[in-house]
């Protein structure tokens, strides 16, 4: 069994993961690293092989929580996010050479297994790092364009370093490690978004056009898809009325719907479900999201409160997605409503004007 192997080689792999770790012009190797970090990732990483190993379905998500863990205590241990991948990959390394040239009998399988177990551990580890460092920032620390651009800074450096484990090859792009990537890629657009579409909001200079509502949910469909595949969440988006249009700035409008499905992605557990429909009430344009959320305590607060507290588990982003969302809902002369379903979820209502019929439309407010 392949963790016999490692149980049985530890010291000999720890000793190969050293020579690699102080052998390498980069990233930067501390004391503490060598002393400390290499046995930790390795007795995390055999225990994850242990429970693979066992006669017990074994779940996926106690690999991911393991290394999620694992990536707070390397950042509490003062390890930077790039020595978490590379110490991984070094610990694989040296695993295979001591196999190789003990003409171990480690099957196919089990050469897989470890891959793919190397694959969740780096996606979790760095995801959980990057996520915490996030966090631990101060909000006295800068305004909010600083916020907004070491929130850029870290989602960047996590989707480089996700890529640059894809191009080495040690795993699949389809893996967790590719799913990373793509998380990345969409928190960065969403990102770029919310800013731009502050910045309108905060110069006061809105263009307006009539948008036929169709054009516009199938748009907002086509990213949602991506978010709901990368979190592995049912998405579902309801006929829309072909009669349906809103005199509205496409950009801000885009913005806030793609605000709040995002904000339904992140707090909707794996396997949920989310909901996009748009339909007229009287006079009145209603844009739902409805997710799986399991409903929002009392205790949090006002969700629309710039950099105020998240309500699920991913503290990721800076909490201003639905400030941002409000805002722009807002200018069109409407409201974002919430009807909140303890136990099962919550419906954000996006409520502004239908278009005038025969009406002109006002090309800048």
């Amino acid at each position: 069994m392949l963790y016999e192997f490692i149980r049985a080689n530890r010291e000999d792999v720890i000793s190969r993961t050293r020579e690699r770790v102080r052998s390498r012009p980069w990233p930067s190797v501390s004391t503490r690293e060598i002393e400390h970090g290499v046995p930790l990732f390795l007795t995390q990483l055999s225990e994850t092989l242990r429970l693979e190993a066992t006669a017990t379905p074994f779940s996926s998500d106690a690999i991911g929580s393991t290394a999620a863990r694992h990536g707070a205590e390397l950042l509490a241990a003062g390890f930077s996010v790039t020595q978490v991948v590379h110490d991984y990959g070094d610990i694989c390394q040296a695993i295979t050479e001591i196999a190789a040239e003990q003409k171990a009998p480690i099957s196919v399988e089990e050469f897989h297994t470890l891959n793919r177990c190397l694959d969740t551990a780096i996606a979790e580890a760095v995801s959980e790092h990057t996520r915490l460092m996030a966090q631990t920032r101060s909000a006295e620390e800068v305004e909010r364009l600083g916020h907004a651009a070491h929130e850029l800074r870290d989602t960047l450096n996590t989707a480089l370093l996700a890529f640059h484990t894809l191009k080495r090859g040690a795993v699949a792009i389809n893996g967790s490690t590719g799913a990373v990537l793509g998380r990345c890629l969409t928190s960065l657009r969403n990102l770029i978004d919310s800013t731009l579409s502050e910045v309108r909001l905060a110069a006061g200079t809105h263009r307006r056009e009539r948008l036929p509502m169709t054009a516009f949910v199938d748009e907002m469909a086509a990213t949602g898809v991506l978010h709901s595949e990368y979190r592995h969440i049912q998405f579902t988006v309801e006929p829309v009325a072909p009669d349906l249009s809103v005199d509205a700035d496409p950009q801000l409008l885009a913005s806030a719907v793609m605000n709040l499905l995002h904000n339904a992605f992140k707090n909707t557990p794996a396997g949920g479900a989310v909901v996009l429909r748009a339909l007229a009430q009287g006079q009145r344009l209603v844009i739902e999201i409805e997710d799986q959320c399991g409903g929002i305590p009392e205790s949090k607060g006002d969700l629309f409160k710039p950099f105020g507290d998240r309500r699920g588990r991913d503290r990721s982003g800076l909490g201003l997605g639905l400030s941002i969302a409000r805002k722009a809902v807002r200018a069109h002369g409407g409201d974002i409503l919430i009807n909140n379903m303890p136990g099962k979820g919550c419906v954000f209502t996006i409520d502004v004007p239908l278009a005038a019929e025969g009406a002109d439309v006002p090309l800048s407010v």
